[in-house]
């Protein structure tokens, strides 16, 4: 098997974000189903997604993404690996482009051949994913490779990649928003769990809004960490679901 190479950045490399943008947390991961080979090796060097509201490069934008060459014959059995993990606009997405290098091969009865990917090579990979992201929630974006069915044996023995990919889109989290006011009476937003430990942490922009972000579903309490003179503030029994935004409204902080 041919040994996981990483030449990119970091595992999760993430985009960072001020308060005042709208955005999702979005984590790519690869995983296969099986095939009759001994390997099946992809060189990975890019990643993007098009994206409504973005009228640059026809939507498109680039995502940081863990390059390198995988066998994803590793990857069945419910395995997978991280491909990348950052923030992106929220708002619909309806292709990811998955752009491939040269070093692509095949190994079949102990020998490694080329494996030819001209249209991933050239343009990138289209994957069709037709999904809204929500503002604050975090989501899975699994690409679910068919080796099987991905693999031509040409007339001359060569072999070509026409990869079929499956893309499944997962909501991971939950968010929590609201506004407050006066917008100066409050520093900090704490979303606490039932064990009392702090699961996130939130300021307000300057209209006094405010967003919990990738919060696990559960019963939340939401703590307003008031300034000088002003009166501490919860808010009890905040549940949050799976996929959704709970929006608790209007918070007027007292002195």
């Amino acid at each position: 098997m041919k040994k996981l190479i990483l030449f990119c950045l970091a595992a999760a490399a993430l985009f960072s974000c001020s308060n005042d943008d709208k955005m999702a947390r979005l984590e790519v991961r690869l995983t296969d189903a099986p095939g009759d080979y001994d390997a099946v090796n992809i060189d990975i060097i890019g990643m993007e997604l098009q994206t409504e509201g973005s009228g640059d490069n026809d939507g498109w934008r680039t995502i940081p993404v863990n390059g390198g060459i995988y066998n994803i014959l590793e990857l069945a059995g419910g395995l997978d690996t991280l491909l990348t993990t950052a923030e992106t606009p929220a708002g619909s997405i309806s292709q990811i482009r998955l752009i491939l290098g040269e070093n692509n091969s095949i190994v079949v009865d102990g020998k490694e051949k080329p494996l030819s990917t001209p249209s991933a090579q050239q343009s990138g990979l289209k994957l069709n994913v037709h999904t809204t992201l929500k503002e604050g929630v975090s989501y899975t974006l699994t690409l679910d490779f068919d080796a099987a069915r991905s693999i031509v044996q040409k007339g001359n023995g060569a072999y070509s990649l026409k990869p079929v990919i499956r893309v499944v889109t997962e909501a991971t989290s939950g968010a929590i928003k609201g506004t407050v006011s006066p917008v100066e009476a409050t520093p900090a937003i704490y979303a606490i769990m039932a064990s009392g430990d702090t699961a996130t942490t939130a300021y307000t922009n300057q209209d006094g809004t405010f967003l919990l972000r990738g919060l696990d579903p559960g019963t939340y309490t939401v703590r307003f960490s008031p300034a000088s003179g002003y009166s501490a503030t919860d808010r009890a029994g905040v549940a949050v679901t799976l996929g959704q935004v709970t929006d608790i409204g209007a918070i007027s902080i007292q002195q």
